[in-house]
């Protein structure tokens, strides 16, 4: 009788490979698949957070810009560190009253004059200060006054440039003024101003004098931005 029990299938290297091929097919498959739904799924958090952010800290209609912040409620005004000085023009507002609402200077006193409060030093104070002083004042008069001092136009920050300049003297001194600016303010040079000797003086708190070389020619050809260097209140420049 003969045997007929089955012989196991003969194994193949080849069909082993194929098998793992397949397996690591279906892993890699399964792992895209999760990556991307945990991708997707943290980037809509991501989208929800900021719209929720956004939408607490602007109101309904309000256009975002980079300096907004700087004026929202509550916020420090820019001019709130600046110290008054002669010749300023000021904007007062007295809210509700437009008699005491005006843009007034700062006398060469240093005070201003109002109605109803008269004389008051405004010079060496803060918009800040002053306004606290107006009000204080105004209590006698209005009830809960609310006073709000912005500088308009500031005069009492100054420069000097001497020598041979087309109109020497001393000028008011705005933000970002450098010694290029000045000398154009003053008309240009003289026809035989030395343009490589102009130099700057400045006093420091010490009360040292320090003195800056300023070479026109030089930096006309070179574009040396290093030397054209912005002014300071009282600062002189001298055209030899």
């Amino acid at each position: 009788m003969q045997n007929h029990s089955a012989h196991p299938t003969p194994f193949h290297p080849a069909t082993l490979t194929r098998a793992v091929k397949k397996s690591w097919a279906r892993r890699r498959l399964q792992l895209f698949f999760i990556f991307a739904v945990a991708f997707f799924g943290g980037l809509q958090s991501q989208v929800a957070a900021s719209q929720q952010n956004d939408g607490a800290t602007a109101p309904p209609g309000a256009t975002a810009s980079p300096d907004s912040t700087n004026f929202l409620v509550g916020s420090p005004r820019p001019d709130q560190t600046y110290i008054i000085g002669a010749d300023d023009v000021l904007a007062i507002n007295v809210w509700k009253e437009t008699e005491l609402t005006r843009s007034i200077p700062v006398r060469s006193d240093g005070k201003i004059s109002l109605p109803l409060i008269g004389d008051i030093q405004a010079a060496g104070r803060t918009p800040m200060q002053l306004e606290e002083d107006i009000s204080a004042r105004l209590k006698s008069y209005i009830t809960n006054p609310q006073v709000a001092v912005i500088v308009q136009q500031i005069n009492s920050q100054k420069f000097n440039i001497l020598g041979q300049i087309t109109k020497p003297g001393s000028y008011p001194l705005t933000a970002g003024t450098t010694i290029v600016d000045a000398i154009a303010v003053a008309g240009g040079f003289k026809d035989f101003a030395k343009k490589k000797g102009v130099y700057l003086l400045r006093q420091n708190s010490a009360g040292i004098e320090q003195r800056f070389n300023f070479n026109y020619d030089k930096f006309i050809k070179e574009k040396n931005m290093t030397q054209n260097i912005r002014l300071m209140p009282n600062d002189t420049i001298v055209v030899p």
